[in-house]
């Protein structure tokens, strides 16, 4: 994938198989790229408007065939929206992409207005660069005629000079971090064990000399009393691993004393355990893992961008299974910060192997946390799809996580953890319960529970349950949020 500059916004002078518009809603006067585009086509751009043919909604796409009039074969005029935000430009790049993959593009050239603000550029350049993937590991006759991980990726021209090469770059590493996190989450769990994904995340490392790897296995754990995960991986006949990876800049180049913290939530197929879940869309546990995903492809993105602050990734990464050996409603276990946990719903598992992820991150020097979960079904009930959950401990640091999401299109809205929600996690037998028996305020509970096991230093959880996938596919949600939450850490003093 390479996404690169033109200074050139004449239409007759950019060289693609596809050229993107944006339009907004409602379309207004022919202007700017808009305006230059009709009078290369001979008027093709107004008539379409007048005939009301585009309209600029969010998620339209309309496709142009451009005669050979211009270099491009084809332009697709992509609606924004009204008033559109960041997520709203990258879904447009993503519409924009899909539409160009189905005429078969491989080059892709984005047009947009010389007043669009930088960020709306480069977050429509992302959606264009990411929105044509798809994994193509499994398929027999893949798409692109050549069997490999995934195809459909663009090779995206963003023309005018509206973005710098640096910022082009940053896009392209950006695109591959994203793309790399939904292969992860996507690819079946049979291939995707909890072995294979610190494989995985050794290779990120590999190459990227400020990264290093460590991966934790059941001795290891056994050793740190991280009873927590154990007593999840206990159900299941693949080992269980705690994946730590570590980006230290040069001295020289660290610009706070702050060590960011990123923690995620690794499970590679979740039944359920013995609470087992119903049968029908099980399949899409695979993805279970989508948080642990995205922490570990933001760690290379971290180190391409050259980000200037120590930052410390824990992914917990297991299977939850019924077996003879899995854990049980009512068990006890002791978690590695000495808490005891009465298990009372074996489908609550993610928060306990994020327990002992928080504690070990916090013990190995994290200043402050961020985790990432597909932890809870209420959290999509609450605000859907198009916001992730965020719980934080400290407020300033929670707005700083919020605005990062607002930057880069993550959008996270602010949720509650207010005292009054302590009694939930209480056990009539042990510290802690790791489920709530009132069926309320279900995903502010998961968020109550994991706040014990931060050591009290400035913690923020994302619950990602609604964000982390679009229908059967993994989005990539958290990529972007943990690098942009990294570099604004490193400006914190």
């Amino acid at each position: 994938m390479t996404v690169t500059t033109s200074r050139t916004a004449e239409p007759a002078r950019i060289k693609a198989d596809a050229l993107v518009v944006p339009v907004p809603s409602p379309p207004g006067d022919l202007d700017g790229p808009l305006a230059a585009l009709d009078a290369a086509l001979g008027g093709l751009v107004a008539a379409v408007m007048a005939d009301g043919e585009v309209t600029g909604a969010a998620g339209q796409v309309r496709v142009l065939h451009t005669r050979g009039d211009i270099p491009a074969a084809r332009v697709l005029l992509a609606g924004v929206g009204e008033q559109p935000d960041r997520g709203a430009w990258a879904a447009a790049g993503r519409a924009a992409a899909r539409a160009a993959r189905d005429a078969g593009a491989r080059t892709v050239a984005l047009l947009a207005d010389a007043g669009t603000d930088g960020g709306d550029v480069r977050a429509m350049a992302e959606g264009l660069a990411t929105g044509a993937w798809r994994l193509d590991a499994f398929r027999s006759t893949p798409s692109g005629g050549k069997r490999g991980r995934a195809r459909g990726e663009m090779s995206v021209v963003v023309a005018g000079g509206a973005l710098a090469p640096a910022r082009a770059r940053a896009v392209a590493a950006t695109a591959e971090a994203v793309n790399l996190a939904r292969e992860l989450a996507e690819t079946p769990s049979n291939h995707m064990t909890p072995t294979i994904l610190a494989k995985r995340a050794q290779q990120v490392a590999r190459g990227r000399r400020t990264l290093s790897v460590d991966v934790l296995g059941p001795r290891e754990l056994t050793s740190l009393k991280a009873g927590a995960l154990l007593a999840v991986a206990q159900g299941s006949a693949e080992q269980p691993r705690m994946i730590v990876m570590r980006h230290r800049p040069p001295k020289s180049a660290r610009a706070t004393r702050e060590v960011l913290g990123l923690v995620g939530k690794a499970v590679t197929f979740d039944t359920g355990g013995i609470s087992i879940k119903p049968s029908a869309g099980m399949e899409e546990m695979k993805m279970d893992m989508a948080g642990g995903a995205a922490v570990i492809a933001a760690m290379g993105l971290i180190a391409d961008l050259e980000v200037p602050a120590e930052v410390i990734a824990v992914v917990p990464s297991t299977e939850n299974m019924p077996s003879g050996t899995a854990m049980k409603p009512g068990d006890v276990f002791t978690a590695m910060n000495g808490r005891t946990i009465e298990v009372t719903n074996t489908d609550a598992e993610g928060r306990l192997i994020l327990a002992d992820a928080l504690t070990y991150c916090a013990r190995q020097g994290a200043t402050r946390m961020v985790d990432m979960a597909t932890l809870t079904g209420a959290i999509v009930v609450a605000i859907g799809d198009v916001y992730a959950g965020l719980f934080g401990s400290d407020p300033a640091f929670t707005e700083l996580v919020r605005e990062a999401g607002d930057e880069t299109g993550d959008l996270c809205w602010p949720m509650p953890l207010h005292p009054g929600y302590d009694p939930l996690v209480k056990s009539a037998v042990a510290d802690l319960s790791n489920s709530a028996k009132k069926r309320q305020a279900g995903a502010v509970y998961a968020a109550r529970f994991l706040r014990d096991f931060t050591e009290g230093i400035p913690w923020c959880h994302v619950d990602v349950a609604g964000t982390a996938m679009h229908g059967d596919h993994a989005s990539g949600f958290g990529v972007r949020l943990a690098a942009d939450v990294a570099g604004r850490v490193a400006r914190l003093r």
